[in-house]
């Protein structure tokens, strides 16, 4: 029989030669096996990691791969052992003593069987499971958006509510556009791990009812909130949030009156509080308002006892912080800011931030004030807050405790997220946060005695442009916190592409079992960076090299790590092209 188009059929050999030996593998990989007087045909791969399974045992139908012990029905090719995954099972036919598999599995993977496996990967916290679910819905073309649409709505329907892996979920599908298919892959896994980790055991979150009745304003529904949130009551603050949103309120109106709520207090919980608040909102944006309900509510828990920093004695002594910004706060609540805004000159923003890293808080708390009196952009002044708090980490000095640089990281993430919210509200009460975030900087200034020296670019070795993968092997060695920076300061005075660098620096992350802090990192320098490289100013050129040499301190100080998830990740992939993972000897 020939093998044509139609019928695409190999010839395996006579029955004899199978009944022999009691398997045989044939090309593409397919084993082919003689069990209780039936021929069977599987991929010869085991689906988890791809070990040979012709080496396996086959007894009572089921076929038992020995390297981790999964176990698949032999004829339909199902798995036993869920974080297995099922294989691949091949028609098998014989004429005239002769056997013939055919080369197409019975079932193939879909769009919607890859999507149904990472909603059992994250169900289950299979890490191996959600990888090769990724892979296969980036390679068919599935957009970001809809893969980590599953992870979002999974997140936010268990558990207690938006934590950190949503958080690192949302971060990565804001950077996609910074990196390459790899990249993209590991992002989206490293960000849906979280998720399930997070969960795993987790009950499901189930909703409480808006007010019934009649139309509330939003102004009074706005207070009721902010009223509930002051006395930490959760549950009445969840009811009053769903009436607003069943009421038709805007994301924008729903994130003033949340964000209002959440500024009510100083710093909340380190920053983290208003950092998830903006990440949650940004994951809606990406997902689709449909999700809204889901998501905004699994924001409320947090404000349920987190620490107000205004009742922290760094806050309150040697000098009271309290006291000035609650007077600036009155100033900005009852006078009118200027109708239109103004830009700040470069010359202004440069004394600004040197103004913000300076020891005199009381002095820089009246500069931001009468600045926006004047008309000054509040996102504008956010920017340079979050520019002065990049300039922290760039200046951390590695002889600081190794713990101090999640308090500068804090910092510049915190400022990004006020930075992003202001882009979008200039609401008068939520220009507080800038204030919280000008505070924390101050209170980081020992952490810059004595200041690490900024690299000079001009004073390193060339740097060879052309390979910016020469970062991830300085990387590759445990805390070359400075010499990874003298290479982006080389690389960028070379004339050196900064998407590359961009990229670069994300797989620096996604090759790393990093921890929360680091995906935060990353992302804010490459949101901060896009900020200001949409200017050609000298100054602006100088902010966003500040971005990138924070962003490389502080993945250097972070790395090497075991580098596990992403070896996951890679053998989902290799498995996905059809590799074979082990050969006989």
């Amino acid at each position: 029989m020939q093998q044509t188009q139609s019928q695409p059929w190999i010839n395996v050999g006579t029955l004899m030669s199978i009944q022999e030996k009691g398997h045989k593998v044939i090309h593409g990989g397919i084993a082919v096996f003689y069990h209780e007087e039936q021929v069977y045909a599987v991929d010869n791969r085991c689906p988890h990691m791809g070990f040979p399974l012709h080496m396996g045992s086959l007894c009572d139908g089921i076929l038992t791969c020995h390297w981790h012990h999964a176990r698949f029905d032999v004829c339909s090719g199902g798995t036993l052992d869920p974080w297995a995954d099922d294989v691949p099972s091949y028609e098998v036919k014989m004429e005239n003593g002769v056997v013939w598999v055919n080369p197409h599995p019975k079932q193939t993977n879909s769009i919607e069987k890859y999507k149904l496996r990472l909603q059992e990967g994250l169900e289950q916290n299979l890490g191996l499971v959600i990888a090769k679910a990724v892979v296969g819905l980036v390679e068919a073309g599935v957009s970001a958006g809809e893969i980590m649409q599953v992870g979002i709505k999974f997140g936010t329907a268990h558990g207690r509510g938006w934590d950190s892996g949503l958080t690192i979920l949302t971060a990565m599908a804001n950077v996609l556009p910074k990196l390459d298919k790899v990249g993209t892959i590991l992002a989206l896994y490293q960000g849906l791990l979280h998720v399930a980790r997070n969960r795993s055991g987790a009950a499901a979150r189930h909703l409480l009812k808006p007010l019934p009745g009649a139309e509330v304003p939003l102004e009074r529904l706005t207070e009721w909130y902010r009223n509930c949130i002051e006395v930490r009551d959760t549950q009445g603050a969840e009811r009053v949030l769903l009436t607003a949103i069943r009421q038709g309120a805007s994301l924008e109106q729903l994130s003033e009156m949340m964000l209002l709520a959440v500024t009510d207090h100083f710093y909340l919980d380190g920053g983290h509080t208003f950092d998830f608040h903006n990440k949650a909102f940004e994951a809606i944006g990406l997902i689709g308002e449909e999700h809204t309900e889901q998501t905004l509510t699994s924001l409320v828990r947090l404000l349920a006892n987190p620490t107000r920093s205004e009742e922290l004695h760094q806050w309150q002594s040697p000098v009271n912080l309290v006291v000035p910004l609650k007077e600036a706060f009155a100033q900005l609540d009852s006078l009118p800011l200027a109708e239109s805004c103004a830009d700040i000159s470069a010359a202004d923003e440069k004394k600004i931030v040197e103004q913000l890293l300076s020891d005199e808080p009381l002095k820089t708390v009246i500069l931001v004030t009468e600045l926006l009196k004047s008309g000054a952009h509040p996102a504008q002044l956010a920017q340079l807050v979050a520019l002065a708090a990049a300039e922290r980490i760039v200046r951390f000095h590695t002889q600081n405790d190794f713990g101090d640089w999640l308090s500068v990281l804090h910092t510049f993430t915190y400022a990004h997220a006020v930075h992003e919210r202001l882009r979008r509200s200039t609401h008068p009460l939520l220009i507080r946060a800038i204030y919280h975030g000008v505070i924390r900087i101050y209170l980081d200034r020992f952490l810059n005695i004595p200041a690490a020296q900024r690299p000079d670019g001009s004073a390193v070795p060339a740097v060879d442009t052309s390979r910016p993968e020469r970062l991830l092997e300085i990387l590759d060695q445990r805390q070359q916190v400075k010499e990874a920076a003298q290479w982006t300061a080389g690389y960028l005075h070379a004339g050196g592409d900064p998407d590359a660098l961009l990229n670069t620096l994300g797989h620096a992350l996604l090759r790393e079992d990093a921890e929360f802090h680091s995906f935060q990192m990353y992302e804010a320098a490459v949101a901060e960076y896009d900020r200001w490289a949409m200017r050609s100013d000298a100054f602006a050129t100088h902010a966003g090299e500040t971005m990138l040499l924070a962003a490389t301190r502080y993945l250097a100080a972070h790395a090497p790590t075991p580098r596990e998830q992403p070896h996951i990740a890679r053998i989902a992939t290799r498995l996905h092209r059809g590799e074979r993972l082990f050969e006989e000897a």
